[in-house]
């Protein structure tokens, strides 16, 4: 994935309010999107360099969105949420993804469970339905573990229980980890910071549910998969 616009080099100034950014740029300080609802540890401190691009919609009331950031030196992070789903849609339409390769089609954002939405479902004839969740990765500690999530999420334990009952009803289910930096080995449930979802991403993955992780190289020109990583 290449980025549509070049992107505009900047300085954090703060985060705040949970979707928005003042970021100093050459051009003066300006208030951007901030497409991530997670706590974002570790990857919105002030001072830090990001990227911003143009909104393509003149009209929209943010005129920039942030997507990058140097969470250390030299490890530039993709911390846009929205681009995860592009991604992994992008790798498995290639072959990329062995796991999910061999499929007719691809249907996003399909009605499911207990009023979720399923981020990809994957059919062909002959084959069960594959249901795939895909979860974007940032938060990194030493020694090269991701972790997920960021911040407590009972949405993202949800999905996984209803994962495993299309498991129950004869389909496949997919975790599908999409980590937007480079330092990273391994994916791990941060059991820290929310027990409920490792909890139940234990209870998943037992039960059968299938748990892909995939790295990415991260530029200011573009994102793209290239690793397979761990899960712990």
């Amino acid at each position: 994935m290449r980025f549509a616009e070049p992107l505009v080099e900047g300085r954090l100034v703060r985060r705040y309010q949970r979707f928005l950014a003042e970021v100093d740029t050459a051009a003066g300080r300006v208030t951007a999107h901030c497409p991530n609802t997670g706590s974002m540890q570790g990857c919105a401190e002030p001072g830090m360099r990001v990227w911003l691009s143009p909104a393509s919609n003149p009209a929209r009331k943010l005129a920039w969105t942030w997507e990058l950031v140097e969470a250390l030196p030299g490890v530039v992070v993709g911390m846009h949420t929205g681009r995860s789903n592009g991604l992994v849609r992008e790798a498995i339409e290639a072959g990329w993804v062995a796991e999910l390769a061999g499929y007719g089609s691809i249907r996003p954002e399909v009605k499911y469970g207990a009023g979720s939405r399923i981020d990809f479902l994957l059919q062909g004839p002959g084959r069960a339905d594959c249901y795939v969740e895909v979860k974007n990765v940032t938060a990194a500690v030493e020694g090269g573990v991701g972790w997920f999530p960021d911040a407590v999420t009972t949405r993202g334990a949800k999905h996984l229980r209803e994962m495993a009952a299309m498991l129950a009803a004869g389909h496949r289910a997919v975790l599908v980890f999409c980590v937007q930096r480079g330092d990273v080995d391994v994916v791990r449930p941060a059991g820290h910071i929310d027990p409920a979802y490792e909890r139940a991403f234990r209870e998943a993955r037992s039960a059968g549910v299938e748990v892909l992780a995939l790295g990415a190289e991260v530029s200011p020109a573009g994102i793209a998969l290239t690793r397979r990583l761990g899960v712990g």
